[in-house]
């Protein structure tokens, strides 16, 4: 829960990203056996080999960095900042909100959105730019993110809480998930991709695959999210298989391995829970990586006000999950890492199950 509590604690937005990836920074360099590289476009890889050399291919964890948030622009006055908003959040939410902007100094200024507009006629329901009346007479300088004024990450109970999760939830797993790897490392190599500006168009992840400095086509990825919460697939009931989100289905091999590797977990550890499900509350990088022809699945975790949207309250809210799904979460991925070297790409496993049943009632033809 420590890094899950520190990275959702992290300020960050869309082209915004500096002071998670200087914590991505920190924990590379605190063990030694991570390798950190990164493209042109920032985002970043780390890599921890296999526990003996190898050419199996490389299981690759994918989760972004950015949150919807604020970018400031420029001083107005002494008291007002002009900013850009980034992502997806309805205009009507951001009007009148409180946030905070953080200064690389550690000092955080807070304010309140006095206006919000579009300049993107396609995009009339989600600002671009904002105009911000500070509480106080402090400089904000330019470049710097902001977020909603909703709290760093805390436990209340059974429930986590931040100002975003989505999707620094996923990135907490995949550095939890090394973490406790790098003392056994697994038999194949495994990595973790850290994208930038997701929220705005997955231009990170796309830069990825446009410019593949970090990945390779035999990369087997599963992109990390924290998925608005759907009525079939409930808080609490456990870590989400995702076979698909709003716009396209994910690798079926890959996803049905996924399952597979769920089911022996669950067997093993009876507190271990998870659900499979489609996940159409948005699009996920996922998408990106298969219709650039790598192999790719997904996995996540149900998230309460998605994209801080009180939906009940019609009011901007702290994002929450269930803390036993993010425990399940990261443990999943430890599995998986170590289980992956039994993962066959042709659909074998799927099709030995199919030809069993088929054997035994062929008769009946």
């Amino acid at each position: 829960m420590k890094i899950l509590t520190e990275v959702c604690s992290i300020p960050t937005a869309p082209f915004a990203e500096q002071y998670v990836i200087d914590y991505a920074e920190r924990f590379v360099a605190a063990r030694p056996r991570l390798k950190l590289s990164r493209d042109r476009s920032g985002n970043l890889l780390i890599e921890l080999p296999a526990k003996r050399k190898t050419t199996r291919p490389r299981w690759v964890f994918a989760a972004h960095m950015d949150h919807p948030g604020f970018v400031a622009e420029r001083m107005l006055d002494d008291r007002t900042l002009a900013a850009h908003f980034r992502g997806w959040v309805h205009i009507d939410y951001v009007k009148g909100t409180k946030v905070r902007f953080f200064n690389p100094d550690g000092v955080e200024v807070a304010g309140v959105v006095t206006e919000a507009t579009s300049s993107t006629h396609d995009r009339l329901t989600v600002p671009d730019r904002v105009v911000v009346r500070l509480r106080r007479r402090v400089e904000v300088e330019p470049g710097v993110p902001g977020m909603f004024d909703q709290g760093a990450g805390r436990v209340r109970g059974k429930r986590f809480y931040s100002r975003g999760i989505d999707d620094q939830g996923g990135v907490a797993a995949a550095l939890a998930m090394l973490d406790a790897l790098h003392r056994k490392p697994a038999d194949e190599p495994v990595a973790v991709l850290l994208t930038r500006a997701e929220e705005d168009g997955f231009v990170g992840a796309v830069a990825a695959v446009l410019a593949p400095r970090l990945l390779k086509k035999s990369d087997r990825i599963i992109a990390i999210e924290c998925s608005a919460v759907q009525p079939y697939a409930p808080q609490g009931k456990g870590v989400i298989i995702r076979v698909g989100d709003k716009t396209s289905i994910f690798n079926s091999a890959l996803t049905y391995f996924l399952t597979q590797q769920a089911d022996a977990l669950a067997k093993r550890d009876k507190t271990f829970r998870y659900q499979r499900a489609l996940m159409p509350g948005g699009t996920c990088e996922a998408t990106v990586y298969d219709a650039y022809g790598y192999t790719a699945a997904a996995v996540c975790v149900a998230l309460g006000n998605y994209h801080n949207m009180d939906r009940d309250r019609k009011r901007i809210g702290p994002e929450f999950i269930d803390v036993g799904d993010w425990q399940n979460m990261t443990e999943f991925f430890v599995h998986v890492a170590r289980t992956g070297h039994t993962f066959n790409p042709d659909n074998a496993a799927l099709r030995e199950r199919v030809t069993r049943r088929y054997e035994k009632l062929k008769h009946l033809l």
